[in-house]
């Protein structure tokens, strides 16, 4: 799995509780994970049987839910896949888009690295022999490439000092595929929800301040188009970064945009994750959940922020420089939907006894 600021990794286990005691009271069997980024929340949702539907409007994104989520472990073949990863990391490397941008023009990746990246990357599009098998083989690259880059997890700067990790050659592993069907999306959420079929539990984690994941992962969306685009600054960003916005970045536009979103959506159950460095005070947030779905319960969970935030701030010359504020933060949980405190009550009560 590849670093994620908004990654849902702590949250997981009570995601998963939540919607498994929604399955005991109602039966429920689909869900959909409108904001799916990683596809953590997913997978561990497909895992445990659910029909699952991962949507995302990064390609990146939509690539790893199609490899995770769309993909059947039991039907794909597997085998041959794997010996298509095998002549990936065989091939000798060659300078490319890739290696220019993000090993000279920056320090992202090692140039032997970045080298070898383009040329796999080139020849994914040559072997492969579907929309399946290009994601899974694309999904290796970037995993393989985010074990050795050298950042906090972020790509909107780069290590002053290389990363111990990235002096590792990299290597393409075949992606832990799991058995079942589900559908892979790449929609604007508010759009989905609108012409969606209804789902039993739908799950919410929308962007929540100015900071935009398109521009935080830039990189991965250049390696999954291909594209080669004009670049800009330290960083350097595709130029669309400039003008690729989410109304949920946007503090006069994210309040409307998700509430539009909460009425539109067909769930009979909704899980909501949001921190307290948001846009959305909890009362408001309680306050709209109750109006659509009348009862919601919500639960605070504390957790580190992430590594960058631990690092501090520095200057262009690597100098620490100013103070983090804050070292934690807190992230609510809200269930909405009939028996929303029973069902809460339910999963807190399994999870203990599974401690």
């Amino acid at each position: 799995m590849i670093k994620y600021i908004g990654s849902k990794r702590t949250l997981v286990p009570r995601i998963l509780a939540y919607a498994k005691a929604i399955r005991e009271r109602t039966g429920a069997a689909s869900f959909c994970d409108a904001f799916t980024g990683t596809t953590r929340v997913a997978q561990a949702l497909k895992r445990a049987h659910f029909t699952v539907t991962a949507n995302d409007l990064a390609s990146y994104s939509e690539i790893l839910a199609i490899a995770y989520i769309e993909a059947d472990a039991d039907e794909h073949r597997g085998p041959l896949t794997a010996a298509k990863i095998g002549h990936l990391n065989a091939l000798p490397g060659r300078d490319g888009y890739f290696t220019q941008t993000f090993c000279v023009d920056s320090r992202y990746f090692q140039p032997g690295n970045g080298r070898r990246i383009d040329a796999i990357r080139e020849e994914i599009e040559r072997i492969s022999d579907d929309r399946v098998e290009r994601a899974i083989l694309l999904t290796s690259l970037l995993e393989a490439a985010d074990r050795v880059d050298s950042t906090t997890g972020l790509q909107m700067a780069y290590l002053k000092d290389w990363a111990p990790r990235s002096f590792n050659a990299m290597e393409l592993r075949m992606p832990l595929l799991i058995p079942g069907a589900g559908t892979a999306l790449r929609q604007d959420a508010n759009a989905l929800a609108a012409t969606m079929a209804p789902v039993d539990i739908a799950y919410l984690d929308p962007p929540y301040n100015q900071h935009s994941y398109f521009s935080n992962y830039h990189i991965w969306e250049t390696l999954v188009r291909d594209d080669s685009p004009e670049s800009y600054g330290v960083a350097r960003k595709r130029i669309d970064c400039r003008v690729t916005k989410s109304d949920y970045n946007a503090k006069g536009r994210s309040w409307a945009t998700f509430e539009s979103l909460v009425r539109a959506i067909p769930a009979k159950h909704l899980i909501v994750s949001f921190s307290n460095e948001g846009y959305f005070a909890h009362d408001d947030l309680v306050a709209l959940l109750e109006s659509r779905f009348h009862e919601v319960e919500a639960v605070p969970v504390d957790f580190r922020r992430y590594v960058g935030a631990q690092i501090g701030i520095h200057n262009s010359k690597g100098e620490k420089v100013g103070r983090v504020s804050h070292l934690t933060n807190q992230e609510f949980l809200f269930v909405a939907g009939p028996d929303a405190g029973r069902i809460v009550t339910d999963a807190t009560a399994t999870m203990a006894g599974a401690a």
